[in-house]
């Protein structure tokens, strides 16, 4: 699906093999739009994500049965991020969802899959359908219907309020109002805001929000702010072995205590009693090398392969930076080597533990 915004004047088209196929890469300066981002508000064009509708009147308590979140009461105008996990609790698709005017609105990555029910990979929305059984629920595909525009940036309340828009207050909290569903996000930035628009309308959607003051961004802008606030993106800093825990998925997006869900013991376990095999960090890279480090180029420590690389990118502040997932066992201090390019953890960047109340117990028990 091709985005009408890459005919406006300055849209540059992303290279042929993209994580963000169809929509703006940049609009001629990604380091400006980064700024931009960070001191007063930008616009990205994020269309190329499915989204997923979900009206019925047991739609919570079906969701709560078949995501990683708590969502049974989660009251109208609230929202949240989710995943779906394979039986062994590791991740198969990440969401991000609003609960409004009846419906939850689930938007993902494009092309998200999972294990079906009968065993083999089906998309996402196939798998839905798949655990509906009984339940009264009718999920279907509305990425023809809504398109997502994210704002991004400390004056981003000011462009919604000139755009007649509502800016609901909170982490997640979502509200509707003439076709347009606005959720508040913790990220990229301190201050962002989705925005579910009609897809119908996505060009006079993005010309209002930029005569309102937001200016144009590409997706390698947003990227570098995702990977600076330290949040994961399925499918390139996640790989086919990666649990909820060594991304930092817990419990922004996977609930470590309510009822069952596939892959939940893993979830638990993990929280109270384990700890998680690797960790995701942020490397700085060696500004030397001639090209970033691939996704899933390997991290060595020495000759030793110690993880991979997920996202990298140059950052407006930071440089070159990558986000990886590295083995627990690994110092943070130990020189590394992530594609060509010398490495060095951020040592802020590295995860508290978390739970492990069970662990206590347990290493109590063996003492």
């Amino acid at each position: 699906m091709t985005s009408p915004i890459l005919s406006v004047p300055g849209a540059v088209p992303p290279p042929e093999e993209t994580t963000d196929p169809g929509v703006p890469w940049h609009f001629g300066d990604p380091f400006a739009e980064q700024r931009t981002a960070t001191r007063s508000a930008a616009v990205v064009d994020r269309s190329h994500r499915e989204v997923i509708a979900v009206p019925g009147v047991e739609r919570l308590s079906w969701l709560h049965l078949v995501i990683s979140q708590h969502v049974s009461a989660l009251p109208a105008g609230a929202g949240s991020e989710a995943l779906i996990l394979d039986s062994q609790g590791r991740v198969d698709a990440h969401m991000v969802l609003s609960h409004v005017d009846d419906v939850v609105w689930l938007d993902t990555e494009a092309g998200a899959s999972t294990v079906g029910a009968r065993g083999g990979r089906v998309p996402l929305l196939e798998y839905l359908e798949q655990m509906r059984f009984w339940s009264k629920v009718e999920p279907r595909d509305a990425t023809a219907e809504k398109a997502v525009l994210t704002i991004v940036g400390p004056e981003a309340p000011q462009v919604l309020a000139r755009l007649g828009l509502p800016a609901p207050e909170g982490q997640y909290a979502s509200a509707e109002r003439d076709g347009v569903v606005v959720r508040r996000m913790p990220w990229p930035g301190p201050d962002a805001a989705d925005l579910l628009v009609p897809r119908a309308d996505l060009a006079d959607w993005w010309a209002r929000i930029t005569d309102a003051g937001a200016r144009p961004m590409g997706s390698l802008a947003f990227e570098a702010l995702r990977v600076e606030a330290l949040r994961p993106r399925m499918g390139v800093d996640t790989d086919e072995k990666t649990i909820p825990h060594e991304v930092s998925w817990v419990p922004s997006a996977a609930h470590v205590a309510k009822g069952c869900y596939r892959g939940q013991e893993t979830v638990s376990k993990v929280h109270n009693i384990g700890r998680p095999p690797r960790r995701m960090v942020l490397l700085h890279l060696d500004g030397a090398a001639d090209e970033l480090p691939e996704t899933g180029a390997p991290v060595l420590a020495g000759e030793r392969v110690v993880g991979r690389v997920g996202s990298a990118v140059q950052h407006h502040e930071l440089g070159p930076v990558a986000l990886a997932l590295l083995k627990r066992s690994v110092d943070p201090a130990t020189p590394l080597t992530a594609g060509a390019a010398a490495a060095a953890v951020d040592p802020d960047s590295v995860p508290a533990e978390i739970g492990g109340a069970g662990r206590a117990a347990a290493q109590g028990l063996r003492g």
